[in-house]
């Protein structure tokens, strides 16, 4: 038996940065990880899917550089290229993963919780004062028949080539930017989102915006759809689903299922007292604290909120960095790109918004890209500002402006009046908007 002061289960973006920090405090340390460092994020989600999504971004910027006067002719794209460019820069990032947790025991294999905060590694056992689980997530499992004829994110992740047709079953996130992906690229995509708007969560006035800049781009999107079943039909498939009362058929030749994600859990998690909320992920007190003494659980796995940055959030409060988490942005990108912070302003009564258009922006009208929007929450007492909703260019860059000044209990005379962006900048829209609020 090997002790250690603490034990991460997991080498994802919570894993491995609780594993760092803990390892700077001068305690001892060890890592378990059964496949690559850096998890489903760096490996098989957001890393090579931005990869993707900007090589994307580059291919409709070509495609519309006439507007500039420049001339295309004999363009082409290949996405092979773009995801070799992927794998490469995965590769990287990983070996510097390697390099954070140089102080840290790293141990391959699959870990098994025992009782008294030990771990089983094969033939390794392992103890100690604190366990970490940050174990994450996997695709969830199709939902409705012919499953077998459906890939997920990770095997739509792998592919070196896209086909002519593709339909995406979810208008989340994953879905939506792998229909930006493959569309920039030239397939015909279809996205069945079963849901009456896509992007569930989101502000729906940005979702709506989106739907109907993707539609644009001749990205089918049926909402309201419920997907009956997927059928091999020859070197095709045939997608059932019922939308509007009707029940339809699409043919494609590939079908992606994005339809959310399931928690990994640990062998042995429930045998040693911690428990499981109604969704069946691990359920955890304020502090990220289980039902087991000394065992945290970070990131996907306690379904709090299932983005990687928020797995760092939370590792930097289990490791005493921090006794609180700020609020949290999303970001979805697809071009245009949409992000999101804070409250909407149906959360609550007396919650008020304030929209500016990018046309307004001289700067988003100089680059060519006028399509968007910042919607600003605020109270309508204080006039503090609590939520804001972007769709456009860099929108994933602006959110971080709205998510300080949300931290720093900006209101909008503050933001308005107080705060210089650089003119011509696409950060003058956040000013504009709370000096329109006043």
């Amino acid at each position: 038996m090997t002790q250690y002061d603490v034990i991460v289960i997991g080498g994802g973006p919570g894993g491995y940065e609780a594993a760092a920090l803990s390892a700077k405090q001068g305690l001892s340390t060890a890592l378990v990880e059964r496949d690559a460092l850096g998890g489903t994020c760096l490996n098989r989600g957001c890393v090579p899917t931005k990869c993707l999504c900007a090589a994307a971004e580059r291919v409709l910027d070509i495609k519309g550089a006439s507007e500039f006067g420049i001339s295309v002719d004999g363009f082409r794209a290949d996405y092979a290229a773009a995801h070799a460019r992927a794998v490469e820069t995965v590769s990287s990032l990983r070996e510097d993963v390697a390099a954070m947790l140089s102080d840290v025991d790293i141990i391959k294999g699959e870990a098994v919780l025992g009782e008294g905060r030990t771990v089983s590694v094969g033939a390794q056992f392992l103890k100690a004062k604190k366990i970490i689980i940050a174990t994450g997530s996997r695709p969830a499992t199709f939902p409705a028949e012919g499953g077998e004829h459906v890939e997920n994110s990770d095997a739509f992740l792998r592919r070196t080539q896209l086909p002519e047709k593709i339909v995406i079953v979810g208008g989340g996130v994953i879905g939506l930017e792998f229909a930006s992906i493959a569309s920039a690229y030239g397939s015909a995509v279809t996205v069945l989102e079963y849901c009456k708007e896509v992007l569930p969560g989101f502000d729906a006035e940005i979702a709506k915006r989106l739907r109907s800049y993707l539609s644009r781009r001749d990205i089918n999107i049926v909402t309201g759809a419920k997907v009956l079943k997927v059928e091999a039909a020859g070197d095709k498939f045939a997608v059932g689903f019922e939308a509007k009362g009707k029940v339809h058929t699409a043919e494609t030749d590939l079908v992606v299922g994005a339809v959310g994600r399931r928690p990994v859990l640990p062998e042995g998690i429930e045998r040693i007292g911690v428990t499981l909320d109604g969704r069946g992920y691990v359920a955890v007190d304020s502090t990220f604290a289980t039902s087991a003494d000394g065992i945290y659980a970070i990131g996907d796995v306690n379904g709090h909120c299932m983005l990687a940055h928020a797995a760092s959030a939370q590792a930097r409060m289990v490791a005493g960095i921090t006794d609180s988490i700020g609020v949290i942005p999303a970001v979805v990108f697809t071009v245009p790109e949409c992000a999101s912070v804070g409250l909407k302003a149906d959360d609550g009564e007396g919650l008020e918004a304030v929209k500016v258009p990018y046309s307004s922006n001289s700067k988003a009208l100089a680059s060519g890209h006028a399509d968007g929007m910042v919607k600003l929450v605020y109270e309508k007492a204080s006039g503090r500002i609590v939520g804001c909703h972007i769709i456009g260019a860099h929108a994933a860059d602006l959110i971080a402006e709205a998510a300080i000044a949300i931290d720093a209990s900006y209101t909008l005379n503050r933001l308005a009046s107080f705060t210089v962006s650089a003119h011509p900048g696409l950060s003058e829209l956040l000013q504009n908007a709370a000096a329109k609020a006043l």
